[in-house]
């Protein structure tokens, strides 16, 4: 029982949540409520958490020697020695393999070369790509990105090239903004624990932030006001969704800036009552529009 919870630890489930985004397509197509395209959203949900947890067993297992001096990582299951090192290699093997497989038998050949395309790129990442500035934030900000077209592909639908582009720019927003808290959290010892961090230094990621900061905002507005997006909600009524979306980028800001957190975007989103409060009045106000906006429009059409 003991391997078995070492082997779910290191799986890292508490970062599926990032896995969310595959429901982007679906929520945002109106057939959040049709059984058919819900359950292959699901379906594509949990084979991509499949092949995420592949990847942490991969990373694990390489940088073992650096999570070892990590003041939180090092009681990761291999570098706490609760695993020996080669069930990360084998992990990796096993999650992998399996999560192509049954995208392919039950989502088809296009999630499957998007799943594929993750993989590869994540098996750079951890092959040497992390250790390069920018496209280490670059790799990360493209596995949201899949994670948005492998939802689209298992619906059959086609997302908007706005909203494609507002998960660029919220991914390269939480990536740059992590490596902003590493490095102040870190301090001198960061390059200890991230190779990648050394490149780094706080003013450009303070400009980076200010560029992907401003492009989210303008991506999502755009988004809500696309001709495309109006046709499909049937009303401007998802403009009432960008005060949410302002207000929490400004306090993940803040905690990052004033809190020193963020080195863990999963952590900070979820522990945070704020953020919590607004992702749900955004979702609720999302849900109404998408579902009733073309009601409430007329209803105040005809007042």
């Amino acid at each position: 029982m003991r391997t078995i919870a070492a082997l779910f630890r290191l799986a890292r489930p508490g970062q599926w949540v990032k896995n969310i985004f595959v429901f982007t397509a679906l929520i945002f197509s109106g057939l959040v409520l049709d059984p058919n395209s819900l359950l292959d959203a699901v379906i594509a949900f949990g084979t991509f958490s499949m092949v995420s947890s592949s990847v942490y067993f991969l990373n694990d297992f390489m940088d073992i020697n650096e999570d070892r001096l990590h003041e939180t990582k090092k009681y990761r299951p291999l570098a706490a020695e609760d695993l020996p090192r080669f069930a990360g290699s084998v992990g990796f093997v096993v999650l992998a393999v399996s999560a192509l497989m049954i995208t392919y038998l039950t989502l088809g050949t296009i999630s499957t070369i998007i799943i594929t395309f993750y993989l590869l790129i994540n098996l750079g990442y951890s092959l040497g790509l992390k250790n390069i500035a920018i496209l280490d934030v670059l790799i990360i900000s493209a596995g949201f990105v899949l994670r948005i077209l492998i939802g689209a592909a298992a619906i059959s639908r086609m997302p908007s090239t706005w909203l494609v582009l507002c998960g660029v720019t919220i991914s390269l927003f939480l990536g740059f903004t992590k490596r902003k808290a590493e490095i102040v959290y870190l301090g001198a010892s960061a390059i200890r624990h991230r190779k990648v961090l050394g490149q780094y230094n706080e003013s450009f990621l303070d400009q980076a932030i200010s560029i992907v900061t401003a492009a989210t905002v303008i991506c999502y507005i755009l988004y809500t006001v696309d001709p495309l997006t109006v046709a499909m909600v049937g009303s401007r009524m998802l403009l009432f969704s960008v005060p949410p979306v302002l207000y929490g980028i400004f306090r993940y800001l803040y905690l990052v800036y004033h809190d020193k957190s963020g080195d863990d975007p999963t952590r900070t989103v979820f522990t945070d009552i704020p953020l919590l409060l607004t992702g749900g009045a955004w979702a609720i106000l999302c849900t109404a529009a998408i579902l009733f906006g073309t009601d409430i429009s007329g209803f105040f059409a005809e007042r």
